[in-house]
């Protein structure tokens, strides 16, 4: 009787994916913008989400049969994202729509020379290709995101499968990695809610921590250049590349291979006519751009008055002084451990970064702590320990979401007639970098007590 119910099980699964695809099609139909052939269009795109997930499986030699089991969160995952489609967020309303029609009415890519927005230019590339077409910026915008979010959902299989060591058609812990992605809370709204982009640069991040632990440093530092290209965000890990520099896991040289990719990501809007220096200054730009300690981020500013500014009270220093400390040890524990140091050990190093940089960083916003989510879960998945991190950062991730999407503070604090906007969100990610700490100090001491190096990863 139980090997009957294990064959009909995936066959089960594969159903109830199949209807949450089929109800994603009907609510395409119904989508309020555009025309019939629009929606149709974007049915299909979200129907070959869904392949591309499980050709992406196929490809890294799952069985058919644990296919069939995947289709559910896959359907699922599908299902929910459409029924987020219609949502307007205000960074579309304030942001994105306007620089659409700055390039649809500007001639699209000749409008690259333009000072439009404050992103980099490769996702400016995306939105002057998307001016040509006639689906409505909206979805467009929200199904660039939804495509990295499938990249994100391999990317995180990858890194647990290499984080184990395993590779064969039945890892179902690799598929649970894959699973929790794609229905992550904070990466469901990020995207397909929200209209943001943060599944680019978080897949391309995730890949290239997974690459690196195999070995691939080159691949692996460009992936991190085009995740850089796309977001500034990506600083939060690019320490990680220097740990394993003093590690003596990557070479000196291999890190030069940064700059060059970067270099090819702008050469096309060179030739378009932007200067240079709008381009180099994009970054530094957005980091002048707010004056406020925090931007509804759970960090360690949260524990300062709302409202206070940065300018006169040097709070924002001390903040980046924490953020270089917590760095600079980090740096040292590749430094002394060296080669030593294994997969699981950098994961942990990695996680630690994810959380705690972005909480003593001043100037954050909510969305900061993706590569905090994404990282802690597939920790997470590895080591049991990793649990309660990957939990606590997600709820504290997922609460500021609400803070940002509501417009309206969950719960504030009133002390001495000072406010307190989110100090339990705040309190939540200490108590997730607490945890964060110990799961590497553990490692750390494992890694202490093996004698010779670690050869293969």
């Amino acid at each position: 009787m139980e090997r009957v119910w294990s064959k009909k099980l995936p066959i089960f699964f594969a159903v109830c994916g199949g209807i949450c695809l089929i109800g994603s099609a009907v609510l395409c139909a119904g989508l309020d913008r555009g025309g019939y052939l629009d929606h149709i269009a974007v049915a299909l795109a979200m129907l070959l989400m869904a392949a591309i997930a499980v050709v992406l499986l196929r490809l890294e030699k799952i069985s058919w049969e644990n296919v069939l089991v995947m289709l559910l969160p896959i359907g699922i995952a599908v299902l929910v994202r459409t029924c987020c489609l219609e949502a307007v967020s205000s960074d579309y309303q304030s942001f994105l729509g306007g620089w659409y029609q700055d390039f649809y009415w500007n001639g699209g890519f000749k409008a690259i020379a333009m000072d439009i927005g404050n992103y980099n230019v490769p996702y400016m590339y995306f939105m002057a290709a998307i001016s040509y077409i006639s689906i409505p910026d909206l979805y467009t915008i929200k199904l660039f995101s939804i495509f990295f979010d499938v990249v994100l959902a391999w990317g995180g299989f990858r890194l647990v499968r290499v984080l184990r060591g395993k590779k064969d058609s039945q890892d179902r812990i690799a598929l649970l990695a894959f699973a929790l992605m794609l229905l992550l809370p904070t990466v469901v709204l990020n995207g397909s809610y929200w209209a943001q982009c943060d599944a680019i640069y978080g897949a391309l991040v995730v890949h290239a921590i997974a690459l690196v632990l195999e070995g691939k440093n080159k691949s692996s530092v460009a992936l991190l250049a085009v995740a850089f290209s796309f977001k500034l965000q990506t600083v939060f890990l690019m320490p990680l590349w220097g740990v394993l520099w003093l590690a003596k896991r990557v070479k000196f040289r291999q890190l030069w291979v940064f700059p060059g990719v970067y270099v090819i990501t702008i050469i096309p809007a060179l030739l378009l006519g932007k200067p240079l220096g709008d381009i180099l200054g994009v970054y530094f730009g957005q980091m002048g751009e707010y004056p406020r300690l925090t931007l509804n981020a759970p960090s360690i500013y949260q524990y300062v008055p709302y409202g206070t500014e940065s300018g006169g009270n040097h709070l924002d220093l001390f903040g980046i002084a924490a953020a270089a400390i917590l760095v600079l040890i980090l740096l040292g524990v590749g430094l002394k451990f060296g080669r030593r140091l294994d997969r699981r050990a950098v994961m942990a190093i990695a996680v630690v970064m994810a959380v705690g940089i972005p909480f003593f960083l001043p100037h954050m916003h909510e969305r900061y702590f993706f590569l905090a989510d994404v990282a802690s879960v597939c920790l997470a998945c590895v080591d049991r320990k990793g649990i309660p991190a990957a939990i606590l950062v997600n709820a504290s991730s997922l609460a500021s979401y609400r803070v940002f999407l509501r417009l309206k503070f969950n719960w504030t604090l009133t002390i001495g007639g000072n406010q307190y906007g989110m100090p339990i969100e705040a309190t939540v990610m200490l108590a997730a970098l607490v945890c964060s700490v110990v799961v590497l100090v553990n490692e750390l001491k494992r890694c202490a007590a093996e004698e010779n190096e670690v050869e293969i990863w």
